[in-house]
């Protein structure tokens, strides 16, 4: 029996529509995200590029919120109310607490010394208290904040200026931000900020600078973004009080008379066409009791106004304290992120503000000093989340958008001048949602995948120094219908099928090759055409539209992008392919398609509860015509149809419990043979490569293997593998280059996410030993929709391809021993 190792070579995932969901690591080198119930890690220092590295599952519902509590400790919370705690031993995360927190989704979480704090949908805000220990840690209610009927969207923590009290911010649907002190024991209501006009959605401390330019500035700085399109900057300081005189007492009474009825004035709803944005210039006092030192002050003042965004606020950031070089502090500057996809870099004018007060809190102008995004608005719903990041490579600023996929862009220093250069560069990519089928090309340098996310993309190992890396490469089709099945048709030719009647026929256009062609990918083949440059959707159009004109078109091969992937931006926008063909027949929407192993006919079936249209229609993949009638016999839906390797039978599996075979002749593919041994809707099937047997999965928990018989109609099962869990997805994999081993592989998918290899002798195809089993820590943690084998340039190591539910692809290397 062969040994197997496996390890994970690619993982694909989008980031969840949370602007808390993801987080960075104070080192700065790895960002946690999730991605649907796991959570993806990213080392974003690493040379290669290489994405994710691995995904954390535990969460039965969807993770909502990240924290990190040091580079060795995490926080994650989900829409079901628990909070899991993540710590790391050697390089390996595990779960050390679970704790059920509420009873409903928690929408914000927030972490300062050993507190944590939840906010929930449940109206409550809960503060947790942190035993850690070797092993295992321990997260203990303290106080439960109720918020009256209102939902929390935002929360932080910090400590006040030259105190060890605790501050606490949260920002919800009542459009204030309401601030609490804790100073011993449980936290206390201390004041709210009015001024915005919608939900506050994002909160962030700056906390003062031990090496701030002022030298003893301590001024704690609270930025709050909000639906309503604006940031306001509050300053928070110790108070500190003048000599006392009768003359000042009543001064300073009869001003904030005075900015009262101003303040009122500037709130009045009839006063201009929007009701005017309430300006706050009264000061807050927040008193904080301590035992040993008695009661100290502090005051909370409204600071400025940034108006920038075209549409909502979605999550803030100040930038790290730490400095490129010895003595250059740059200066406090504040990310925010928005639903009219831009990203702003905010930072104090250089221009000096004069004050006849004496307060070290003179007024300050925020410039916008940089934008980043996309020019015209809400495409694409914008930017969910935006982090920073201080890799040893420079300065980061990164987002996530509403498809999952991130974007970063890098600052170099500049050569004269204090000012940066910024630059973008690549990021990672992923599924917004369960992927539903993939496909190697016909040489295996590509993989395509579809999902229910309306997206077709394509991925390729593009060569770095030490290896190859993988990306997305391309989104060929960005479609209006939930797309379910994709097959290669040729080199540059695949056929996809959605959630409609169509099938839909693409072509690569010269952009592609140029680009792949640049990236140096493996087993690309010349233009052996003229192609168009791209493709583009019409408004209210399904179809994508070739593009001839390259100076109209959307070039990838200009000189700025020439040798590099194309960035998530770019993905979505400039690499949709040309669609060449439709192909009708079917009555109800697609469900299936399949290729035979010369690539002159397509297979196709869609939605039935009768048996008029559980049929496969057979098409001339050169014409596009019907070859021969329809293959007719099942009486519900045909779940999936594969070719034998030479193209002689056609196998069909359905929601009737049954498969069925058909032979090919001279006018079309006619029955041959047919079974029902399972008891429950069988979900795949396939061919050996050498074609002597195929394979059928079953939510019955068996996997059958069956061997042709020309003789009779009633072909024989050879074998029969069993599991615990319904298996969904199977495929062979022939071990012919290993000249010592007359072997085979066939990994099994299961409803739950492992997956199962095993190992069977050709000249005894009814035996079959458990090889490997690969965990849901590598492989996936929900139904498995697709595997697929490829070779690779080393006959001992093979590379497995998955997708599932849990909206994840993953590319597995698989290396063959011999004992």
């Amino acid at each position: 029996m062969s040994k197997l190792q496996v390890s994970s070579a690619y993982i694909s995932a989008a980031t969840n529509r949370f602007n808390e969901a993801a987080a960075l690591s104070p080192d700065s080198t790895t960002v946690a995200f999730a991605t649907g119930s796991l959570i993806a890690l990213w080392d974003i220092d690493d040379e290669n590029d290489n994405g994710v590295y691995e995904t954390l599952h535990g969460h039965e519902g969807t993770v909502t919120c990240l924290r990190f509590f040091g580079d060795d400790l995490f926080f994650s919370a989900d829409d079901k109310g628990a909070v899991r705690a993540w710590r790391r031993a050697g390089a390996r995360w595990s779960c050390t607490v679970t704790v059920e927190a509420h009873s409903k989704p928690i929408s914000a979480l927030a972490v300062c010394g050993n507190l944590v704090a939840t906010g929930s949908s449940d109206s409550s805000v809960k503060i947790w208290s942190i035993k850690q220990e070797s092993e295992k840690d321990e997260l203990d209610e303290c106080q439960t904040i109720s918020l009256s009927g209102r939902y929390p969207l935002a929360i932080v923590m910090t400590t006040l200026p030259q105190s060890r009290a605790i501050i606490l911010a949260v920002g919800g649907t009542d459009r204030n931000v309401n601030v609490w002190t804790r100073s011993e024991n449980l936290f206390v209501r201390s004041a709210t900020l009015p001024g915005h006009e919608d939900w506050v959605r994002a909160l962030a401390f700056r906390s003062p600078s031990s090496s701030d330019r002022a030298g003893n500035d301590d001024t704690l700085v609270l930025a709050s973004g909000s639906q309503d399109g604006t940031i306001r900057l509050w300053n928070i300081e110790l108070l500190v009080k003048p000599v006392p005189s009768t003359h000042q007492v009543n001064g300073s009474s009869s001003t904030d008379e005075l900015l009262d009825a101003f303040e009122a004035s500037l709130a009045d709803p009839t006063e201009g066409e929007e009701g005017g944005r309430q300006i706050t210039l009264k000061r807050h006092v927040i008193s904080v009791k301590f035992q040993d030192t008695g009661v100290q002050q502090y005051t909370i003042t409204f600071d400025a106004l940034l108006i920038g965004h075209e549409a909502g606020v979605t999550s803030l950031s100040w930038a790290s304290q730490q400095t490129n070089t010895g003595n250059h502090l740059p200066p406090p500057t504040l990310l925010s992120t928005s639903t009219d996809s831009s990203l702003i870099l905010w930072s104090p004018s250089d221009t000096i503000i004069t004050s006849s007060s004496n307060s070290s809190a003179a007024p300050s102008i925020w410039i916008n000093r940089q934008r980043f995004g996309d020019v015209g608005g809400q495409r694409l719903g914008g930017f969910v989340g935006g982090i920073w990041a201080h890799t040893s490579q420079g300065d980061e600023a990164m987002a996530w958008g509403w498809s999952g996929g991130w974007r970063r862009w890098r600052s170099v220093r500049a050569d004269r001048g204090n000012e940066d250069e910024w630059r973008e560069v690549g990021a990672i990519s992923g599924h917004r949602g369960p992927v539903k089928d993939l496909g190697w090309s016909l040489a295996g340098e590509y993989l395509i995948s579809v999902g229910l996310d309306q997206t077709t993309r394509i991925h390729g190992a593009i060569p770095c120094p030490s290896r190859k890396v993988w990306h997305e490469l391309a989104r060929p089709q960005v479609h209006g219908y939930d797309l379910v099945g994709v097959v290669w048709l040729g080199p540059w030719t695949f056929a996809s099928v959605a959630d409609e009647k169509v099938v839909r026929v693409f072509e690569a256009p010269g952009s592609f090759i140029e680009t792949v062609n640049s990236l140096g990918v493996g087993g690309v083949v010349e233009n052996d055409r003229d192609r168009p440059a791209a493709a583009s959707v019409p408004p209210l159009g399904l179809s994508n539209k070739a593009t001839s004109d390259v100076f109209t078109a959307p070039s990838l091969v200009d000189s700025t992008t020439r040798g590099r992937r194309p960035f998530d931006g770019e993905l979505a926008a400039t690499t949709l392919w040309p669609e060449v063909e439709k192909v009708f027949g079917h009555g109800y929407e697609s469900i299936t398609i399949a290729s035979s192993h010369s690539h002159e006919l397509i297979a196709t079936a869609c939605r039935a509860t009768s048996p008029q249209h559980a049929v496969v229609r057979v098409y001339s993949a050169s014409t596009y015509q019907p070859f021969g009638s329809p293959l007719e016999g099942h009486t519900l839906t045909v779940t999936r149809i594969a070719f034998s390797p030479d193209d002689k039978y056609i196998l069909t599996v359905s929601r009737d419990r049954t498969w069925r075979a058909f032979v090919k002749e001279d006018n079309g593919y006619v029955p041959v043979a047919m079974d029902k041994s399972h008891a429950r809707i069988i979900w795949d099937c396939t061919w050996s490569s050498e074609g002597d047997i195929f394979a059928t999965a079953s939510r019955d928990k068996t996997v059958k293997i069956w061997a042709p018989n020309v003789t009779s109609d009633r072909w024989p099962a050879l074998a029969t593998l069993k599991f615990k869990e319904a298996a969904t997805a199977i495929a062979f994999c022939s071990l012919d280059d290993l000249s010592t081993i007359d072997r085979r592989l066939l990994a099994v998918g299961l409803e739950t996410g492992e997956i199962f290899i095993y190992s069977g002798s050709k000249s005894s195809p009814d035996t079959w030993d458990l090889a490997c089993v690969v965990g849901r820590r590598t492989a996936h943690v929900d139904h498995i929709h697709r595997l697929a084998w490829r070779m690779t340039e080393e006959a001992h190591i093979k590379q497995l391809a998955s997708c599932g539910e849990d909206g994840t692809l993953k590319v597995m290397t698989v290396q063959v021993g011999v004992d």
